[in-house]
């Protein structure tokens, strides 16, 4: 065992702490608490178990807690989310994973973390480029009494050496014979298979690239979930106005431009399209059309759409870009600098639209993400770090809304000097999915390839999507028309007639009719309402137009001629009507009835009989009760 203390040092007063009743006066910048463990009989005091050494001029040392590499106070007033500014590393360390300050003082405040213990070895170098040590009077001591100590300490490690040294029984080191070092290191190697290299390998990766992250990303990441639902109504609703749009603008003589990605999902175009909170953006970039003296200060806007892998495979690359330029036009957009297909899921179009980024940002622009929630702006950062091959931490991804909660600047994955800012998910609150708890949006969410489901639906029929929505076919040119439902395979349909729809709603609501989970939740999901919508077609073979409903899906019709229909859901849901994205139906036609997903289905079986069960034993208790009083 060698003691951490050296020979010489600067300016160092150092302090024993003894179990008596001692106290220090003094109050040193820094500390370095050496656990000595040991126990000298021949000392006069015999009581201590730490040395204290407070460095009275610390300029070369400081104890430190390591974390995402950087050394940061920690303050515990200040702003809760991180603004991706320079001045962010003031108020403390920032989660890589969300954008939240941390802090470890409470847990049911927003940022609460465990520190990761990190022992860092620091050499000191003095004015000469030589190592400094330990130099000074141990307080307690006198100068004999210290001489005594350290020769007491200094003669049991001695002997100590002394009997390993001379050891005859110890195996033969370098020196002895052919032995060489090299030797040793071959005989300590074990032999280990293939299966437990790659093992080994893996937990390594693991460890280096561990970082820390609060407790909210944490279980986001393992769970799936946010355990803690208190902190959560405490963290504030993010301002995009004034922390991004106010950004936007390039300033004077930056060797680079300001590029918009905006992200949108393909499945839920209209409802992910964020028209309302980038109103700002658009006319400021209607404004450099039309000034030459702002054009170049304006940013530059690419549209992405993401997880075009949900899309059915039949949708022809050119159609879906000229689809995706006709619904960013009618939802605001001005003249677009590019429109990108990608799956970061599936790797689609990822590489050519960083490379279309990066020539667009130059050497020293500003990349900004922004998108609703959910949409995949996390996702996708997270695919250009892997494409660039980046050591960036690892952003939160998760399928609930809301996972990024602070500006995040990210380096590393743009060429030379240019920033990427992650930002938070805009808030769409006109989404059905916005209402319903977290098992229900497991049910409306889309993780696979949609699949399409068609009726022929005559005059006089509606059909129930869930609980969530119903579509009444009132009147029509023709006697039938083709509806195709593109949503979750979850979620449950029914057709039938339009005098028997209320009555279906009303008793199969939250039962055979999911989502809503339970009939107690309707009433939390808002007022039950209709609107009217007329349509017109020119064929029945492929579809004519298309009715979105946001965060659920969409209807597409195929007639030939017009018609009336009538759009039940809840208030403040967003419906659109536009051309359809899917021209072709499904192979077959569904019947009449409800269509339940093996889940419901299963679930009301088991009720079923587990009802049939408890009935049976009340009648079986009854009888014994019925022949005594006969």
């Amino acid at each position: 065992m060698a003691l951490p203390l050296s020979t010489t040092m600067n300016k160092l007063s150092a302090k024993l702490f003894c179990h008596s009743s001692g106290s220090v006066n003094e109050n040193p910048q820094t500390m370095f608490h050496l656990f000595t463990g040991l126990n000298v009989k021949n000392n006069k005091r015999e009581k201590f178990s730490i040395i204290s050494l407070a460095i009275k001029n610390p300029s070369g040392s400081q104890t430190t807690d390591r974390i995402h590499g950087k050394i940061t106070p920690r303050k515990v007033k200040g702003p809760v989310l991180s603004e991706g500014r320079d001045e962010d590393e003031n108020y403390g360390p920032v989660c890589p994973g969300c954008g939240v300050f941390m802090q470890d003082k409470d847990p049911n405040l927003p940022g609460y973390y465990k520190k990761r213990r990190v022992i860092t070895k620091e050499v000191l170098k003095d004015e000469d480029g030589g190592e400094e040590g330990f130099e000074g009077e141990i307080e307690g001591f006198s100068d004999e009494e210290g001489e005594e100590f350290w020769d007491g300490i200094e003669a049991k490690f001695l002997k100590e050496e002394d009997e390993s040294e001379f050891d005859g029984f110890a195996p033969a080191g370098v020196g002895y014979g052919n032995i060489t070092e090299e030797t040793i290191e071959k005989s300590k190697r074990k032999r280990l298979s293939k299966a437990e290299r790659k093992r080994l390998a893996r937990e390594a990766k693991k460890d280096k690239d561990e970082v820390t992250v609060c407790a909210r990303c944490h279980s986001l990441r393992n769970y799936g979930q946010v355990k803690n639902q208190s902190s959560e109504n405490l963290i504030p609703d993010f301002d995009f106005e004034r922390l991004v749009a106010t950004r936007f603008v390039k300033p004077t003589g930056n060797d680079g431009a300001t590029v918009v990605v905006m992200v949108v999902d393909c499945v839920d175009f209209d409802g992910s399209f964020p028209k309302r909170a980038a109103k700002s953006l658009f006319r400021l970039l209607e404004g450099g059309q039309n000034d030459p003296k702002l054009s170049k200060k304006v940013p530059k806007l690419v549209l992405v759409a993401t997880k075009v892998d949900l899309l059915p495979s039949q949708i022809s690359p050119t159609r879906l870009d000229r689809w995706v330029r006709h619904r960013a036009k009618a939802g605001g957009a001005p003249k677009l600098n590019g429109v990108y297909m990608v799956s970061a899921h599936k790797d689609l179009g990822v590489r050519n639209l960083l490379a279309f980024i990066k020539q667009l940002a130059g050497p020293r622009g500003n990349v900004w993400v922004i998108g609703a929630q959910n949409a995949g702006k996390s996702t996708l950062i997270n695919a250009f770090a892997k494409k660039e091959g980046a050591g960036v931490t690892r952003l939160t991804e998760a399928p609930l809304p809301g996972t990024t909660l602070g500006i995040l600047r990210i380096s590393g994955i743009l060429s030379a000097k240019a920033k990427l800012y992650d930002t938070p998910g805009l808030l769409h609150p006109y989404l059905i999915s916005m209402r319903l708890n977290r098992e229900e949006e497991k049910m409306v969410e889309i993780r696979k390839e949609l699949k399409p489901q068609t009726y022929r639906v005559k005059v006089g029929q509606a059909i129930h999507v869930g609980g969530l929505m119903r579509l009444d076919l009132n009147h029509a040119s023709v006697e039938t028309i083709y509806v195709t439902i593109w949503a979750s395979p979850n979620v449950s349909l029914h057709l039938g007639k339009i005098e028997n729809a209320d009555e279906i709603w009303k008793n199969h609501v939250g039962v055979r009719l999911q989502p809503p989970i339970g009939n107690d939740r309707v009433s939390e999901l808002g007022k039950w309402e209709d609107r009217e919508v007329k349509v017109s077609g020119t064929s029945w073979v492929v579809n004519s137009v298309d009715i979105a409903a946001a965060g659920l899906g969409w209807f597409s019709l195929g007639l030939k001629g017009e018609a009336s229909l009538t759009l039940w859901t809840y208030d403040g849901i967003e419906i659109a009507t536009r051309e359809p994205l899917v021209l072709d139906r499904a192979p077959f036609i569904e019947r009449p009835g409800f269509w339940l997903p093996k889940a419901i289905s299963d679930a009301i079986a088991n009720q079923t009989r587990s009802e049939a069960k408890k009935k049976k034993l009340q009648e079986e208790s009854s009888e014994p009760l019925l022949e005594v009083s006969a």
